[in-house]
């Protein structure tokens, strides 16, 4: 599909990528669309939508706007659906750039596949010291236990090789990368990580949260060309999928440069609301001069702290008040003890950083809790729209406190469609009353921002807002959704996709909808999502995407 365009458009290195500066065309107006924003907390619509050096001047009938501004360059929308730019508020973005560069384990189904994709790769790629690779999930394998080294062995044996868990809280090790990082049977458990063992008591080849660090703090790091080359990756995919906005939820100094160097060249084309990682050493670095906000042109944010409070459901990393369900031994682990938490809270709140700590289980989530609380008596900070990144799994008790406390509930829909075929064994029915509670969250008025968690699910928007809307797989199962009574309206999904994540990101003002003086970050889709089954959201497909009245993406 090709749309009509009155000015010549700059195509950038990637095909699929095109450029149209808006100092080309003052004011343009793109004609013929099913437009849809949010405006006064309702829905509405629009054929036409005018802008003028990058800002939205207005949205209505698009003869009106023809008429309004006689000479403006227009846009033929072909009578495709017009939507804001979506946002992605919690993923990581370099990952993922180096990721899409890696071997990839997602959609695998069981251990010989994946190990034969290992193989394939490595033969592909006889020069790389340190193989890499992501995404595997011994519960889609069926095999009722973690993978070992000796497995991983027989795909690769002549090099170090590790790979992460899907979730990202567990590595997959070869022999070579146990060797390399001095891993034996003396070697205790990290605080806050577990090495898997085999009945002997030797390492097995899978380290749990901290332990990872064990062979990641060994492996090369990436150069600044290869930094380079994954932000130029991820931003490619991003504009492909209608991301407009993203938030990278932990970064240091080596990527708080490149994002620098990006903005300032202008190749930021999907905006970035990054999270500096703790606050160690890159949050004294980077803190000199205090959070960094609406930088080039709202195209860089550093204005946040991204903290961690346990690991994941999946490895049963998260950490849980009473021991899993199926594993009665296990509570999971927490990252930090509460002292230690309580003061990285302070730290961030005093500097005036917003606060984002990742907690997954109850027992975490209980703990960021009690760490706000304590932090706004001790150093204020309530109004920095602080924010609990997943909230995956909360004792009902603990949910109205959000409330109480100004919390946003960062939130990821898909994680419910990945987690349903374990959730229930891990913690139980009781527990899971609880658990992915978006519903919950809502009806008591808590600010929900949507978000993938990418590259652990697929950086898609449309994949979020469907299972947002159905909590069902992508081939509709289970067939009335998985515990439907925490399902969100395709309204409060879309909002939690554009305004209210915004809000979450201090940007409503300028980003979330297409209203006057707001950015025009706009996409168009092939299908009209208010009026599409919602089982089919999940299909829609960008067409155009539009960062500040630049086209970025156009597909072909």
């Amino acid at each position: 599909m090709r749309f009509r365009v009155s000015v010549m458009a700059v195509a950038c290195a990637a095909t699929s990528i095109l450029v149209v500066p808006a100092a080309m065309a003052a004011p343009t107006v793109v004609t013929n669309v099913q437009g849809y924003t949010l405006a006064n907390n309702k829905l509405v619509s629009f054929s036409g939508l005018a802008f003028d050096k990058g800002k939205v001047l207005a949205t209505g009938n698009n003869t009106a706007l023809v008429k309004r501004y006689r000479a403006a360059t227009l846009v033929d929308g072909e009578g495709k659906t017009m939507l804001p730019g979506l946002f992605d508020v919690h993923g990581h973005v370099f990952r993922l750039g180096f990721r899409r560069n890696e071997v990839l384990m997602g959609g695998t189904q069981n251990l010989d596949e994946a190990l034969s994709k290992i193989r394939d790769y490595a033969k592909a790629n006889p020069n790389r010291q340190w193989l890499l690779g992501s995404g595997w999930n011994q519960v889609i394998w069926k095999l009722g236990r973690f993978p070992t080294a000796v497995e991983l062995d027989s795909a690769v044996a002549d090099r170090p090789m590790t790979l992460r868990r899907v979730d990202g809280h567990a590595t997959w090790a070869n022999s070579k990368a146990l060797q390399a990082a001095g891993i034996t049977r003396d070697t205790p458990d990290p605080a806050g990580g577990r090495i898997e063992r085999d009945a002997a008591g030797n390492p097995s080849g899978v380290l749990v949260d901290k332990a990872q660090l064990l062979v990641t703090n060994i492996i090369p790091a990436p150069s600044d060309d290869e930094r380079r080359l994954a932000l130029s990756t991820a931003l490619a995919h991003f504009g492909s999928l209608g991301l407009t906005s993203v938030g990278d939820a932990g970064i240091g100094v080596d990527e708080a440069r490149i994002y620098r160097e990006f903005a300032d060249q202008k190749k930021l084309t999907t905006r970035v609301y990054a999270m500096i990682s703790d606050v160690g050493d890159d949050f004294r670095a980077l803190n000199t001069k205090g959070p960094l906000k609406g930088y080039a042109q709202d195209r860089y944010n550093l204005r946040a702290v991204k903290l961690r409070g346990d690991g994941a459901l999946g490895s049963r990393g998260a950490a849980m008040l009473e021991p899993y369900s199926d594993d009665h031994g296990n509570k999971g682990l927490l990252l930090s003890d509460d002292a230690t938490m309580n003061s990285k809270v302070r730290i961030a709140l005093k500097a005036g950083y917003q606060v984002n700590t990742h907690a997954i289980g109850d027992a975490a989530n209980h703990q960021i809790l009690n760490a706000y609380e304590a932090a706004y008596k001790d150093v204020g900070g309530r109004g920095l729209r602080n924010r609990i990144e997943h909230a995956q799994v909360v004792t009902p008790a603990d949910i109205p406190r959000f409330k109480t406390l100004d919390l946003i509930a960062s939130m990821q829909p898909t994680h419910a469609t990945s987690d349903m075929n374990m959730a229930e064994d891990r913690i139980g029915k009781e527990r899971l009353k609880g658990a992915y509670a978006w519903h919950t969250f809502l009806q008591q008025g808590t600010v929900v921002a949507g978000g993938s968690d990418f590259p652990v699910e697929s950086a898609n928007p449309f994949y979020g807002l469907h299972a947002a809307v159905t909590r069902t797989d992508h081939e509709g199962k289970p067939a009335q959704g998985w515990h439907p009574e925490e399902a969100m309206t395709l309204l409060q999904a879309f909002r939690a996709f554009t305004l209210d994540a915004a809000y979450a990101q201090h940007q409503e003002k300028v980003l979330g909808s297409l209203q006057r003086g707001k950015w025009a970050d706009f996409i168009l889709v092939d299908q009209d999502p208010f009026k599409a089954p919602a089982a089919d959201l999940w299909k829609t497909q960008v067409l155009q995407t539009w960062v500040g009245g630049e086209r970025v993406f156009r597909k072909e």
